[in-house]
């Protein structure tokens, strides 16, 4: 291997790391999204029950669909997450093992002088 390769593998290490934040910022937000779907569908479907607003049929209807796909969005995205967090990991561990292997100099005795 030359000595550059594993500077290119770094860098495409990096770019991948980079998606994965992407992605994983992407699942939070939806996550925050679905809590409140179903926290707002549950609402209104206990609103609905209540009667406080009157008895209609397609809103309690229109709350469970919207509770249902919050719970079906929210599970999905907290799985994708976990995936996501699981890769990035995985990539920082090699990012790691690389420079580990790449074999640093010293430039100078370390010391500072004073001006």
């Amino acid at each position: 291997m030359d000595e550059d390769s594993p500077i290119d593998e770094i860098s495409r290490i990096e770019a991948q790391l980079d998606e994965l934040a992407e992605v994983s910022e992407r699942c939070r937000k939806i996550i925050v999204v679905s809590k409140a779907a179903i926290a707002g569908g549950a609402a209104l479907l206990l609103v609905t029950m209540l009667g406080l607003f009157g008895s209609n049929q397609v809103t309690a209807i229109g709350a469970i669909a919207v509770v249902i796909g919050g719970i079906v969005s929210l599970g999905s995205n907290v799985s994708t997450l976990r995936e996501t967090m699981a890769a990035m990991t995985a990539a920082e561990m090699l990012r790691s093992d690389l420079i580990g292997r790449i074999d640093l100099r010293l430039v100078g005795d370390g010391t500072m002088k004073r001006l």
